[in-house]
């Protein structure tokens, strides 16, 4: 909700500053996100006369203007149709900020004229989107004055977030009444207009009985003789202050009335009417354009207005184009109605309609405020349009409303923690419009206090006790110390959480998103990655689908994925930490970090790579949350081999010794995937993190850090191994080979073909030496380079190729 401080102080009686307000209002519960102010970032701009503009002499549709400002002549190359000598005009100078364009201005030569400054147009400043010539100001605007103080643009712009209940604060005269509430100054009185009516107004309108329930009251009111033209400047500052655009002053008196009180309205031209006017449940099928120009078919759930050629808006959210008024409108049809908020955001929703008036009527409008709102509505349009009004007419009954909640001050103690006499908690809910129907105020005696028509969110006592702790202040809530229970304050956090605590962060920063699966599954889908047990069926499932513990995240995962890629979204890649269930003892129950990858590696880029993620992507995933957890990454081995439901030959395991399993990791089996309906393939892991042993003592901390400064080697081998060697026993031999200066082996090339024998292939490793005391000399990399041949010989049969 946005609102100017000006329009403001039209409802609130007050000598508070800007500070004072917005503070205030965050701490009743009105938080302010925003406050903007259109002259600080227009405050350069200054009005000039233009002295002359001549034509330029190298482009047609470009001239040369000596501006001036009083002080100083300046040569302005413009473009601007309406550019001509005697008009007044903004400038910008060199150095200044054009937020329209988001650039700053400087000195330029165009077409091979000099140009020191820019004047500019509505859009440049962010004042309009007129932008087909520059601003034209009247004849008898100061020049040399800044534009922003003439233009009455020094005038903040609050934004406030508005919570569901409080709808009473969708205008600024609900604002002002919180304010004033909360000490800030005098809530001003509505005044109520006398309309004399001059004529009968000859339309009727007709609630249909299925509308009822939809649409309780529908008030109207015929003007003729309206000329509708543009709005007076006063009331088009009000809407551009809150971002909206004017567009004609019926138009515009409807949105004021929206904004200034909450209070939507709808004006149709009588002249495009065919007959009275009806409130009706929607038929199926039936058509109408809407105002902002698309075509909408109802389904028979709507709430619309018709006449008798059919509808002409959804009620509460959107009217017709065909009923529009325009310049030419002469006569017209003021509606004022209320309708069922469920209705209103179930129609908005389905047709993906979001209006203020559908904002409004969805959160519940003031239903007691209608006829004060014909009347306003009534009085601005014979001010700003003239003509003659007629008789109201009407279908339906407001509302009645009669809404008593009985109220225990010593409540606002026991709820809120506050205790306040019961005078000054009644003080509180009169001044928000709340009325004690009982004088008594010991504060352990209910009183009786009625709700305003304004506040459809009051239903109960706790709702009063809000009331009164939010105007009096939650920072005088005084501060209650929590008991501390048998869990210490700086207690450790047990390891497994967190390990996955660790786990997530990582694997987050690996660029896979959490997600969160239910922890059961269908027994089917579970049978594919374990054997099922009796002790793991669920026997009163949530859903008969999901009647397993799962004994793996995997499915959960890919099947989510399977959804995005349904929607459209062909890249996943999801993680999940959680438990999953072997058996149905504790030691079956382990924590294991889970995650998916389906479809392209990355983002798709112009600079980027477009493969398919592979086994390889997950492998670093596993080992990257394996680091995360402190496993002791020097001594894992990665062997070829995996559970069945990974595909043989593309998936791997990590181990610490021959029995202890870390991770799994590769391409699912296109039997698994098949069976849970996904699509294409998808590689995955799961860390088992419970398994990863503690460190030991004289490793929970790093010992000093140790830079050398001496020039490193790099030193490039290819050796012939038989076909059957793995590529990363060669790794390690080579890295045991001298551990003081090898401090990494990386595989950079594999060949077979002309040169290699027939069963083997070459293997090109690079060994990064680094040197401790003194900088190599050739006999010690020769020395180490013979130590790392033996080596590998030694463990895996290699020899140097060639």
């Amino acid at each position: 909700m946005k609102f100017t401080l000006n329009w403001l102080k039209e409802h609130l009686d007050t000598d508070a500053d800007l500070n004072a307000i917005t503070e205030t209002l965050t701490r009743i519960g009105l938080e302010v996100e925003h406050v903007t102010n259109p002259a600080e970032r227009l405050a350069p701009f200054t009005i000039v006369e233009v002295l002359s503009a001549e034509k330029h002499p190298d482009a047609d549709k470009l001239r040369v203007c000596q501006v001036t400002d009083g002080r100083e002549t300046r040569q302005i190359v413009c473009g601007a149709p309406n550019a001509r000598q005697g008009m007044k005009a903004v400038l910008g100078r060199p150095g200044d900020y054009v937020p329209g364009l988001d650039l700053t201005l400087k000195k330029a030569k165009i077409r091979g004229v000099e140009s020191s400054g820019m004047m500019c147009s509505a859009r440049e400043l962010e004042l309009g989107d007129e932008h087909d010539g520059i601003l034209d100001l009247a004849d008898d605007a100061p020049v040399g004055a800044v534009y922003a103080e003439y233009a009455g643009l020094d005038d903040p712009v609050i934004e406030i977030a508005i919570t569901p209940n409080r709808q009473d604060c969708l205008g600024v005269h609900g604002i002002a009444r919180d304010l004033a509430a909360a000490g800030l100054g005098v809530l001003k009185p509505i005044r109520i207009p006398d309309i004399a009516v001059s004529f009968d107004s000859g339309v009727a309108v007709h609630i249909a009985e299925d509308a009822r329930d939809r649409c309780p009251v529908f008030l109207g009111r015929m003007f003729r003789g309206v000329k509708n033209g543009p709005s007076p400047r006063w009331l088009q500052d009000r809407l551009k202050g809150i971002g909206l655009r004017p567009i004609s002053a019926l138009v515009d008196i409807t949105n004021y009335l929206t904004f200034a009180y909450g209070r939507p309205a709808h004006v149709y031209d009588a002249g495009k009417l065919k007959g009275d006017l009806q409130v009706r449940q929607a038929v199926a099928g039936e058509t109408f354009v809407a105002l902002d120009d698309r075509e909408y078919t109802a389904d028979g759930s709507e709430t619309v207005i018709a006449d008798e050629a059919g509808p002409t808006g959804f009620g509460g959210i959107i009217g017709g184009a065909d009923s529009g008024v325009d310049d030419a409108t002469t006569d017209v049809v003021l509606e004022i109605a209320l309708f069922d908020p469920v209705v209103t955001a179930m129609t908005g929703r389905r047709h993906g309609l979001i209006t203020d008036a559908r904002y409004r009527f969805e959160r519940g409008v003031d239903a007691r405020f209608a006829e004060t709102g014909l009347a306003l509505a009534s009085r601005l349009i014979l001010d700003l349009c003239g003509g003659e009004a007629g008789s109201v007419f009407h279908d339906g009954m407001v509302p009645l409303w009669n809404k008593t909640v009985p109220f225990r001050p010593s409540r606002v103690a026991s709820l809120g923690g506050l205790d306040l006499p019961a005078e000054r908690s009644l003080e509180i809910l009169a001044g928000l419009g709340f009325v004690a129907e009982t004088e008594d105020t010991d504060n352990k005696t209910p009183v009786r206090v009625k709700v305003p028509s304004w506040r459809v969110d009051v239903d109960g006592e706790a709702d009063l006790v809000e009331e009164v702790l939010r105007i009096h202040g939650y920072d005088a809530i005084p501060f209650v110390k929590t008991p501390v229970g048998e869990q210490q304050a700086g207690q450790a956090m047990d390891t497994s959480l967190k390990r996955a605590r660790l786990s997530r962060r990582r694997l987050a920063a690996e660029g896979l998103h959490e997600a969160v699966t239910w922890s059961f599954m269908n027994r089917s889908d579970a049978a594919l990655f374990a054997d099922t047990k009796p002790g793991l069926i669920i026997d009163n499932p949530i859903a008969s689908a999901l009647d397993y513990m799962r004994p793996s995240i995997l499915p959960n995962l890919l099947k989510a994925a399977q959804r995005n890629h349904d929607r459209g979204i062909t890249r996943a890649a999801l993680f999940e930490v959680g438990p999953v269930y072997l058996d149905d003892t504790p030691d079956g129950q382990l924590r294991v970090a889970t995650g998916v990858r389906v479809g392209p590696f990355a983002a798709r880029h112009w600079d980027g790579d477009d493969r398919m993620a592979d086994a390889y992507d997950v492998k670093a995933d596993a080992l990257a949350t394996l680091d995360a957890v402190g496993a002791p990454m020097d001594s894992l081995q990665i062997v070829a081999e995996a559970p069945a439901y990974f595909h043989p030959g593309r998936s791997g395991m990590v181990c610490l010794g021959p029995k202890t399993v870390l991770a799994v990791f590769g391409e699912l089996h296109p039997r698994v995937l098949k069976s849970l309906d996904v699509d294409g393939s998808a590689v995955g892991f799961e860390v088992f993190i419970d398994r990863v042993p503690p460190r030991r003592r004289r490793d929970a901390s790093k010992g000093a850090l140790h830079l050398s400064n001496l020039q490193a080697v790099e030193r490039d081998f290819a050796f012939l191994v038989d076909h059957g060697v793995a590529a990363g026993d060669l790794i390690k031999a080579v890295s045991r080979a001298d551990k003081a200066h090898i401090k990494a082996v990386q595989v950079f090339d594999v060949y077979e073909g002309k040169g290699v024998p027939d069963g083997q292939r070459s293997l090109a490793v690079s060994v990064y030496l680094e040197p401790q005391e003194a900088t190599f000399s050739e006999t010690e990399i020769e020395a180490i380079s013979a130590r790392i041949c033996a080596a590998a010989e030694k463990a895996v049969g290699a020899r140097l190729r060639g």
